[in-house]
């Protein structure tokens, strides 16, 4: 057990002393896996770090991380610290032109390039002054190779010793509101950001195992798993791709686990398709003796039923997915924050979980919403120092008093739990002169079965419509059913809403939103702008539209 946490390469540097022989990283390759110990990793950190540190010039220290997660991934941010350099990762969706941008942005001198999907077609987005380094992983077999290093490189002697204000990394936020900005966080609030969740975050539990899939590049993950489970002494799984992401789970069993709320939807909807139905779960779920089997064969049959710490973050979740789980022995806790406060603002704690909540403030985290305009605003000892190169955006990021805006609006009850009414650029004005919050209204969309997705848009409109994206069970129904449907979700929604929020249309869109047509972002939110975007030329057509439910 390490008394205070340092910074993730002293922490993993520890463990890699202290424990050389335990498994540190559990990579899959078919059916095969390739495991590495604490020892063997420090193996090939201190080698790496040392071409690294050979290879960076005029005083600029920016390496980037370009691959999805795998145990290269971890090794290389790890090598980087130990080189003295600043770790700057990058999405493996990014397009050829999103790649040239950021990389320019980022003034990175060097690229580790690992497991990706379309290295052809991103390549030619590389500046020519970059030094390419591949890890055994890329399809590039030509140029530098990690593997060939390895055996040509000896470990790096000395280390640096970083103070707590200089920059450990700079994360690119996956860009919901435009151009992705450069997060810079430090030494010093990396430390205090773990130390701070050692408690919450389970850490002292022997024989950790955490499971990696969400984007590294993303706070809540490069948190949840690199960073907890090196100062845990933990071991990390990986997932080889979707298509093996289930059984990999499986064979993980981790006692720690982490998914946005389309992860947790699509399980549910998985359960429901196994066991018959809705109708059917509840019928097991009601017989004393055999409800406790049936939640813990689910649970198994997920890979959670040795799961101690089960968070959902980087979008909302609904009420009813929660209670849902609950019923199966699985309770969620709820984890909220960005990447500017290193994703820990607050998280529901797992023997106090109050519904309509993100979760309870984290102790050294002061919070308070702002009188006017209803904005989360917070300060603590790991928020980020600013954006890279951006001394206006960074500015406007932080109040004349030095508090950090969330860009959230939200409430603070007495005990200190939070909930979020909204996004304070999201609202839209209508034709009538209103302002409407679209989130509350999406959330409450969302907890339909046949929803994936859902956007409220508005911006000139007389009232909201809202644009739904049909879930597996939806697309399985016909425009009957789904008339049907939508038209009793609206008449129970409206009348929660105030009059100017009340929906006049529900369009169902014939296009799922993803990744690849830039209507999600990489962790599965919507990008709104992208969306208005593309669909606003039809608003006024949809509202026209003699019917309230239309079909794009």
């Amino acid at each position: 057990m390490i008394s205070h946490y340092q910074s993730n390469l002293e922490n993993f540097l520890h463990w890699a002393k202290q424990q050389p022989n335990r498994i540190y990283l559990h990579q899959p390759i078919g059916d095969q896996y390739i495991d590495y110990s604490y020892s063997a990793a420090a193996s090939e950190v201190k080698r790496i770090a040392q071409f690294i540190q050979n290879n960076l010039k005029d005083g600029l220290k920016n390496v980037g991380i370009l691959s999805k997660n795998s145990a290269h991934w971890m090794m290389a941010d790890l090598a980087i610290a130990a080189a003295g350099g600043i770790s700057v990762p990058f999405y493996a969706t990014l397009t050829k032109d999103q790649l040239h941008q950021v990389l320019v942005h980022s003034e990175c001198q060097i690229l580790i390039v690992g497991k990706l999907d379309h290295w052809d077609q991103i390549k030619d987005g590389i500046p020519d002054h970059i030094l390419l380094l591949h890890t055994p992983e890329s399809s590039e077999k030509t140029g530098i190779q990690w593997s060939e290093l390895l055996h040509l490189t000896k470990e790096i002697q000395t280390l640096p010793q970083p103070k707590p204000e200089d920059i450990a990394t700079i994360v690119y936020t996956s860009g919901t509101t435009g151009m992705p900005k450069g997060v810079m966080i430090t030494y010093g609030g990396i430390e205090a950001g773990i130390n701070m969740a050692r408690g919450i975050a389970l850490l002292d539990m022997p024989e950790t195992r955490f499971i990696s899939y969400l984007p590294l590049c993303h706070i809540a993950e490069r948190n949840f798993v690199e960073f907890a489970a090196t100062a845990a002494g933990g071991t990390i799984y990986f997932v080889e791709n979707l298509e093996t992401f289930s059984n990999n789970l499986a064979g993980a069993r981790p006692t720690h686990f982490l998914a946005v709320p389309r992860i947790w939807a699509k399980f549910q909807e998985g359960i429901l398709q196994k066991i018959g139905g809705q109708k059917k779960l509840n019928l097991l779920l009601g017989i004393p003796l055999i409800n406790r089997l049936i939640q813990k064969k689910i649970q198994k049959g997920l890979g959670l039923d040795q799961t101690k710490l089960a968070v959902s973050g980087a979008a909302p979740i609904t009420t009813e997915l929660l209670i849902w789980f609950q019923k199966l022995g699985i309770y969620i806790q709820e984890a909220y924050g960005m990447t500017e406060n290193m994703g820990l603002n607050a998280v529901m704690p797992r023997d106090q979980i109050k519904l309509g909540y993100v979760g309870r403030i984290h102790p050294d985290c002061e919070t308070r919403i702002d009188p006017t305009t209803q904005e989360i605003q917070m300060r603590a000892p790991y928020n980020s120092t600013g954006y890279f190169k951006e001394p206006v955006l960074t500015q406007e990021l932080f109040t004349e008093d030095g508090w950090l805006k969330t860009g959230d609006q939200g409430k603070l009850d007495p005990e200190g739990f939070i909930s979020i009414i909204g996004r304070v650029k999201d609202n839209f004005k209508t034709a009538k002169g209103h302002y409407v919050a679209p989130a509350p209204i999406e959330n409450k969309l969302n907890t339909h079965e046949f929803i994936e997705q859902v956007c409220v848009v508005g911006v000139n409109l007389p009232q909201p419509i809202g644009l739904v994206v049909l879930s597996a069970l939806g697309k399985s129904k016909d425009q009957g059913e789904l008339h049907k449907a939508f038209t009793e979700l609206r008449q129970e929604v409206n009348p929660l809403l105030k009059n100017y929020e009340h929906l006049k249309k529900i369009v169902v869109m014939k296009e799922d939103w993803n990744i690849e047509n830039e209507c999600l972002t990489p962790t599965m939110k919507i990008k709104r702008p992208s969306i208005e975007k593309k669909y606003q030329a039809h608003f006024e057509a949809w509202y026209a539209h003699p019917e309230t439910i239309v079909y794009n």
